[in-house]
């Protein structure tokens, strides 16, 4: 039985089964996530979109107050869920078709012929909303922490964040002999920015973000990364990227763009448009950094991307890092510098090991930028073959 618009909650919602919540998706064929889940605690269908809230099994992590049940702030286009558990990995549902909730566990596996390593998780699952831009799942883990999923993938968890958010903020400024001015499109959980005001040179940053929840979520349930928001070199500006770098050319020594995946309301920022726009916004000398997908997954994207992006700046380089909880345990980023000197593979700021200690770094070093570079060879051939 249906609730009616801020109805009551139907008993046992058809998105709840057999104890399992799943979520599919063709975007990472043949992985999956499942969760379980203690309790249903409410249920209501709003006048805009689904709400589920249940409760998390304790874990090692202890109490977390903050967590039971949550209210978020509704918008018309997807739905959020608020879960924790025994783990992390999630695959997005292109339809967003209201969530398949088991009692106890999240569920998720794609069945797909295309041939990719099968991975499942499992993790409680707190409450559901919908959101205006993407879904937004913060999970508690007994292994990972707590987890912020958009739009059914996960972006990050507590424990293996740094080495993407260190990476994506660190090749690039690195990279620069002199970064001042920095802008982030994206990032709302804050890893990035977190990372960029570690640098002394830095003068000022700004910030784009397009879905303000995301920051408040993450202020929320994930205050680790989100402890940049205290600075006072930090001009935060919630709206478009695109339009902000049209109205602010030749501005930025280093822009570094934190996307989600490219679907949904993320994908145009794959595209050529997009690049030729942070060039135009970049400084004479500027470096861009950019999410770069996966080269298990997409490599004929990345293929793409490194062949427009060549078509733009005299240098353009491919790095990665490992991540337990992204697909296939990766992801990369793409580089780009207006300068025809820069070298992205020798940092021009080498990080002596007390630098690396007082910036609390747990991931990146110099010596690790380096071996970023390094591909393996399907894909080092693949992307050699790019004119």
């Amino acid at each position: 039985m249906e609730p009616g618009p801020d109805g009551p909650a139907a008993p046992g919602p058809a998105a709840i089964r057999e104890g399992w919540f799943r979520e599919t998706c063709s975007l990472w064929p043949g992985q999956a996530l499942s969760l379980q889940v203690e309790q249903l605690l409410h249920h209501q269908r709003s006048r805009y979109q689904d709400i589920l809230v249940f409760r998390r099994p304790v874990t090692s992590l202890g109490p977390l107050p903050a967590l039971h049940p949550v209210s978020l702030r509704w918008g018309p286009a997807f739905r959020a869920v608020l879960f924790g558990g025994e783990g992390a990995g999630v695959c997005a549902d292109p339809t967003r078709s209201a969530p398949r909730v088991s009692p106890g566990h999240v569920r998720a596996g794609t069945p797909s012929p295309t041939p990719a390593p099968s991975q499942r998780a499992c993790l409680p699952i707190l409450a559901t909303c919908h959101l205006q831009y993407s879904p937004l799942e913060p999970l508690g883990s007994k292994s990972y922490g707590n987890v912020l999923v958009l739009d059914g993938v996960i972006q990050c968890t507590e424990r293996d964040e740094f080495s993407y958010q260190e990476m994506i903020a660190n090749l690039p400024l690195c990279s620069h002999p002199n970064p001042r001015k920095v802008l982030i499109i994206g990032g709302g959980d804050g890893g990035v920015l977190r990372e960029v005001v570690k640098h002394s040179s830095l003068e000022s940053v700004v910030q784009c973000e397009i879905d303000e929840d995301v920051i408040q979520v993450s202020k929320k349930f994930l205050p680790g990364m989100a402890i940049g928001y205290s600075s006072s070199k930090l001009t935060l500006h919630v709206g478009d990227g695109f339009e902000f770098m049209k109205q602010n050319q030749d501005a930025f020594d280093v822009i570094i763009t934190d996307s989600s995946d490219p679907m949904g309301p993320a994908e145009s920022l794959f595209k050529e448009s997009y690049y030729q726009l942070m060039k135009t916004a970049l400084k004479e000398d500027g470096i861009l950094c950019c999410q770069g997908e996966c080269q298990w997954l997409h490599l004929d994207l990345i293929k793409e991307m490194r062949q427009f992006c060549k078509s733009l700046f005299p240098v353009v380089d491919y790095a990665y890092c490992t991540i337990p909880t992204y697909p296939s345990g990766q992801i990369g980023f793409m580089l780009c510098s207006k300068n025809p000197n820069t070298n992205f593979r020798e940092p021009v700021q080498q990080l002596t090991q007390k630098q690396v200690e007082q910036m609390q770094l747990k991931y990146y070093n110099s010596a690790v930028h380096q071996a970023a570079f390094v591909l393996p060879e399907f894909a080092r051939k693949a992307l050699n073959d790019v004119s």
